[in-house]
């Protein structure tokens, strides 16, 4: 199963960990799984919500048995003795599940970046779910350090924030192991805009460290004032997905919201999209072309080769010609919608044209397999394509090419 994360109205941790709780078949096991983890003071309840009447999930965390602060969310850091302590405030709530309430909160003293790490390897949670945690707050600790002109382990983190943080993390990475997907990809981020209000000022949306974080990710605001996307919810996309675009064609198995604590004109939501891949039947690819006369045969070569091993579906160029009788090539390449940006960005860097053009198109398919067939010189994958009515096999040519050589016949032989 693959996920489609559509970030219409941001992302903050308790809304993706809300939306993808309800992918679940059996959510009681989460919750069970987080509450064992003895995260200390965090208590985590999944709650109905409704925004523009839509129905989803909103997890209620406290922290010590406080409710979070609520202010426009986001994590921000502030330097004392030489150190720089971030804390993480609520308006998108964030949501865990760990245990019981514990002891009065202990908030007076942060907790290191290194402290942080011990945490996350201490608990009891599969080795993939702990990784993605350390990997999510690397992301976090070196846009706080490089915000703030200092090293990842000058970072201090404020307690209450911190364990709420580190719930919604754990929490997040948990889920994706359980649910077992393989592809994750995005919609482009909605960050909201205007100014945030914290301890030490007023900072800009998105907040430096979320700007830094979701470089390089297509992002967006518009007339929606306030944090929409907090620095752990940026760092949760950038781990997890491998693309951000516009949602290409999908059956969805289940679809999940995550519901964020404020109210907007619009649904303050994460929506969740489990799905599989698409089988024989159709889905949508994007066209993308430009004319070049002014690139040499082998740097119009070399643009292929870095297109195609960027993971594009296919590269290909026909001779044109262009005004003034000037010959030309069309260069030509195929990708899937949620990796229009990238593509696009790619095109530009390797090839002098000025501009795109693109084409949505759709498209039908056979489903594609491959089985491996013995022969008397050795095994050989064999693809098998099916749907639509037909069904054929083709030998891979590296294969039959490999053994030919090996044992000294010709390729017919092997075949």
């Amino acid at each position: 199963m693959n996920l489609y994360i559509e970030c219409n109205m941001g992302a903050a941790g308790d809304m993706l960990t809300a939306a993808l709780y309800e992918l679940l078949p059996d959510r009681q096991v989460f919750l069970e799984k987080m509450r064992g983890l003895g995260l200390p003071g965090i208590t985590i309840t999944p709650e109905v919500s409704e925004k523009c009447g839509i129905r989803g999930t909103h997890m209620e965390i406290k922290v010590y048995g406080e409710d979070e602060i609520s202010d426009d969310v986001h994590e921000h850091a502030h330097s004392h003795d030489g150190h720089t302590h971030t804390h993480e405030h609520g308006e998108h709530t964030h949501t865990h599940e760990p245990a019981p309430m514990q002891s009065p909160s202990p908030h007076v003293h942060g907790l290191s970046y290194g402290e942080i790490l011990e945490k996350i390897s201490a608990l009891d949670i599969s080795g993939k779910a702990r990784n993605d945690a350390l990997a999510v707050y690397k992301l976090l600790a070196e846009a706080e350090s490089e915000v703030h002109g200092s090293s990842p382990d000058q970072i201090h983190f404020h307690e209450v924030g911190t364990l709420d943080a580190l719930a919604d993390i754990v929490g997040v990475c948990v889920l994706v192991d359980m649910l077992n997907v393989g592809k994750i990809t995005a919609s482009p981020v909605h960050v909201g805009s205007g100014n945030v209000r914290c301890a030490h000022g007023i900072l800009p949306v998105p907040t430096p460290a979320t700007a830094l974080i979701l470089r390089d990710v297509p992002i967006y605001g518009g007339r929606i004032k306030g944090e929409l996307c907090t620095p752990t919810g940026a760092a949760l996309l950038r781990h997890f997905a491998e693309s951000f675009g516009n949602m290409e064609t999908l059956a969805a198995a289940k679809i999940g919201y995550g519901m964020g604590k404020k109210d907007f004109e619009a649904a303050n939501c994460v929506r969740a999209y489990l799905y599989e891949d698409a089988a024989a039947g159709g889905d949508s690819v994007v066209e993308m072309q430009c004319n070049l006369d002014d690139m040499t045969a082998e740097a119009i070569g070399f643009a292929c080769e870095e297109i195609l091993a960027a993971g594009a579906l296919d590269v290909f160029t026909s001779a044109i010609q262009m005004k003034k009788s000037r010959p030309a090539t069309l260069f030509t390449v195929l990708c899937k919608p949620a990796d229009e940006d990238k593509f696009t960005k790619l095109i530009f860097k390797h090839t002098t044209t000025l501009g795109i053009r693109k084409s949505t198109l759709r498209r039908s398919i056979l489903s594609r397999s491959f089985e491996e067939r013995g022969t008397k010189y050795g095994k050989v994958r064999v693809k098998i394509a099916e749907g639509h009515g037909v069904k054929r096999e083709k030998a891979e040519y590296d294969d039959l090419a490999k053994l030919a050589r090996e044992n000294g016949v010709g390729l017919a032989d092997i075949f």
